[in-house]
């Protein structure tokens, strides 16, 4: 996969010159994280293999390369400090984010991807064998009937329902001091509204994408 990395970095896409590892690296600098270039090279490598599975498999309405870093990469990574370990549910992961994405930066953490759709999983599974991701498995069951062997840090989602359902479906799945947290787009007003109890809200994050024009939240939850 390496030769895919630096084939993609080095190509221009589109109407952008600027080549792939510079887009990310220069997104992650503005995010204001430190991950080394080994951990970015590996995020390069499974865009180039999720760009090879969606031309056959339709994983995600996302094509172009350059519009995955933002879109997928710098998308996950803006929720990255949010998020706790060691044990971390990804829920509804689809093609792997942004689950995957937090495997290949945070190798101390342990990730579960877990998603109904066996299509999806299938590229999951591939990925995590082609890219050697020690830490990280899936789980191939709806979430409410998910028994996991322990408890988790984190929960979070970026494809998930309403609060309310990801609340009542994740709550039991957690530490006592763990969180749950879904990814919107804007300020998500009627489903703030809409949650059963009010108090398991803790915050409501305003996100800035690097590369992507578009209101991002991240909504904290309690398990409580």
């Amino acid at each position: 996969m390496a030769v895919f990395a630096r084939r993609i970095r080095n190509r221009q896409q589109g109407r952008s010159s600027v080549p792939l590892d510079r887009l990310l690296a220069d997104g992650i600098r503005r995010l204001g994280l430190e991950i080394p270039p080994e951990r970015q090279r590996r995020l390069l490598d499974y865009i180039q293999l999720l760009g090879k599975w969606n031309r056959v498999y339709n994983l995600t309405s996302v094509r172009k390369p350059q519009d995955m870093i933002a879109r997928h990469l710098l998308d996950s990574l803006s929720v990255y400090p949010y998020v706790e370990g060691p044990r971390v549910l990804d829920v509804g992961t689809g093609a792997g984010i942004p689950g995957m994405v937090f495997a290949l930066v945070q190798p101390d953490w342990e990730l579960v991807l877990l998603d109904s759709s066996n299509k999806k999983l299938r590229f999951v599974r591939q990925a995590i064998e082609e890219l050697g991701v020690e830490n990280a498995s899936v789980a191939h069951v709806r979430v409410e009937d998910y028994r996991p062997e322990a408890p988790f840090d984190t929960a979070v989602s970026r494809a998930f329902s309403s609060l309310e359902d990801m609340y009542q479906a994740c709550r039991r799945l957690m530490k006592p001091d763990g969180k749950v947290l879904a990814m919107k787009g804007v300020y998500p007003v009627t489903e703030v509204e809409a949650l059963s109890d009010p108090e398991v809200l803790l915050d409501v994050i305003p996100l800035a994408v690097p590369g992507l024009q578009a209101e991002r939240h991240v909504v904290m939850l309690s398990p409580r």
